[in-house]
């Protein structure tokens, strides 16, 4: 069974971005995350990683269009 939620770390090995870089995108608003459990550990919804690549792709094919 796959994880639900993936943790920082997860994310950003799976983006290749270091763990600040999705800090910083958590707290910027650009990657939903939510905080659960009695130590306050952010999670991000396997879904919302997804959309959010999902995103990406489509302003890339954007920036691609007006080159």
């Amino acid at each position: 069974m796959e994880p639900r939620f993936y943790t920082i770390s997860d994310v950003a090995d799976l983006l290749a971005l270091s763990e600040q870089g999705v800090r910083a995108m958590i707290k910027s608003g650009e990657l939903p995350a939510i905080q659960i459990g009695g130590r306050k550990q952010w999670r991000i919804e396997k879904s919302v990683l997804e959309d959010y690549i999902q995103s990406a792709y489509a302003a890339s094919a954007q920036k691609a269009k007006t080159i």
